[in-house]
């Protein structure tokens, strides 16, 4: 067996399809989101990120960074090991408590990321659930894919927020079967939003549990940011709301909340919680703080604010001409491209001659022939910004219209 030869037949192959990935090495300005510099062979770069998952700047939060510098002269870097043996600390518990009351559940555990918590409660669940089905949205995420496959439980795939043929799917399994039905909130690719009343309807129906990924909601969304569940006064009807703390809250890790005795449950049956040193009580501090602000009027107006930016970004790029997804409707603006080749293309110039950094998204995260860019503005992405970005995209959109695979 040639190893070597394989991994470097598998990199090619992604090369000449068009979408082998290249790292920005980019190192942000502390107080100073979203420019950043990008390190190149010839020197530093000044750039404008317009990729970001820290949707509101909190990453960069003054009241966060001290929250976070207090807890490391206090209690040092690490947690010194797994929840059970010494990883847990007072920041770790005080945070569970802090999201649990945030999504208004009985209590929350903490992961170290939304992948993992994704992955490793719906493995878990499932297994303590005998004879469980799990009926899946046809655009979920890979984590929560991949925690579906790990069940080994049956599964149904329904087409992506069709709730007739999500009905339809339920009703072909005995009522008293355990079901159980995963679904996002925001699909971050599309932008667009569940109908998470009529899926809960049919829970109710076909006596299955709801179980909700707000990782692209959470701290945006609601009275007090809990998510598109809060917004559409649904909490009460998930049964397991999973979240990050990666994206709005501009920290790490990844949580799920719910009643008490499932929590307790994965607590004690999750290898991907039970095996992995805890989260550094230094993040936990910092995320603790930054679920505070959001809750909120700070955090009240810093999602007002996003919501702007993101419909004056729409609406720059639709008077300009340039093709926003219709699908979105929330504060993700994706640009259809629709070739791997051309999207990375459109995406080195703007890095390379305008200093905007926006990542090309292509296949395996997109279907091939749906590759796009996909801004995400900030409340810090001010109405100057954004115009100096349309400007860009128009500038190379047309000239590269003709770029394909060599």
């Amino acid at each position: 067996m040639k190893y070597e030869k394989a991994f470097r037949q598998a990199v090619e192959d992604v090369r000449a399809e068009g979408r082998y990935r290249v790292f920005a090495d980019v190192k942000r300005k502390q107080g100073q989101f979203p420019h950043a510099r990008r390190r190149t062979e010839q020197g530093e770069q000044d750039i404008v990120i317009w990729c970001s998952n820290d949707y509101l700047g909190q990453g960069q939060n003054p009241q966060v960074l001290a929250a976070m510098t207090r807890a490391l002269e206090d209690v040092g870097a690490g947690s010194g090991g797994t929840r059970n043996i010494s990883g847990t600390t007072s920041f770790h518990v005080d945070l569970e408590r802090e999201l649990a009351d945030l999504h208004q559940k009985e209590a929350a555990l903490l992961f170290t990321s939304g992948y993992v918590a994704n992955d490793a409660t719906l493995a878990t669940m499932s297994r303590i659930l005998p004879g469980c089905i799990i009926f899946s949205d046809e655009k979920n995420h890979a984590s929560m894919i991949e925690g579906i496959r790990r069940s080994g439980c049956e599964k149904r795939v329904f087409r992506h927020n069709d709730v007739a043929h999500l009905e339809s799917l339920l009703a072909r399994v005995p009522l008293d079967a355990p079901k159980l039905i995963a679904f996002e909130s925001v699909y971050s690719m599309d932008g667009d939003v569940s109908p998470i009343h009529a899926i809960c309807d049919l829970a109710e129906r076909y006596q299955a549990m709801t179980y909700l990924d707000e990782v692209h909601a959470v701290g945006l969304y609601g009275a007090r940011g809990a998510g598109i569940a809060e917004r559409d006064d649904a909490l009460a009807r998930i049964d397991v709301i999973e979240g990050t703390l990666g994206k709005a809250f501009g920290l790490m890790g990844g949580y799920i909340a719910g009643s008490s005795v499932m929590v307790d449950a994965i607590r004690s049956f999750a290898p991907g919680f039970i095996f992995t040193t805890s989260l550094a009580p230094v993040l936990a501090a910092g995320a603790l703080e930054s679920v505070r602000i959001l809750k909120s009027e700070v955090g009240v107006g810093l999602r007002a604010r996003h919501q702007a930016q993101a419909s004056v970004l729409k609406q720059m790029f639709l008077e300009a001409g340039l093709p926003v997804m219709e699908s979105s409707t929330t504060h993700i603006v994706p640009l259809l491209v629709g070739d791997a080749v051309r999207c990375k293309a459109i995406s080195d110039r703007l890095l390379d001659e305008f200093g905007i950094y926006v990542q090309p998204i292509n296949f395996p995260t997109v279907p091939r022939g749906t590759e796009r860019l996909r801004f995400t503005p900030s409340p810090l992405h001010d109405d100057g910004l954004c115009l100096k970005l349309v400007e860009a995209v128009r500038a190379v959109w047309g000239s590269t219209s003709q770029v394909r695979v060599a």
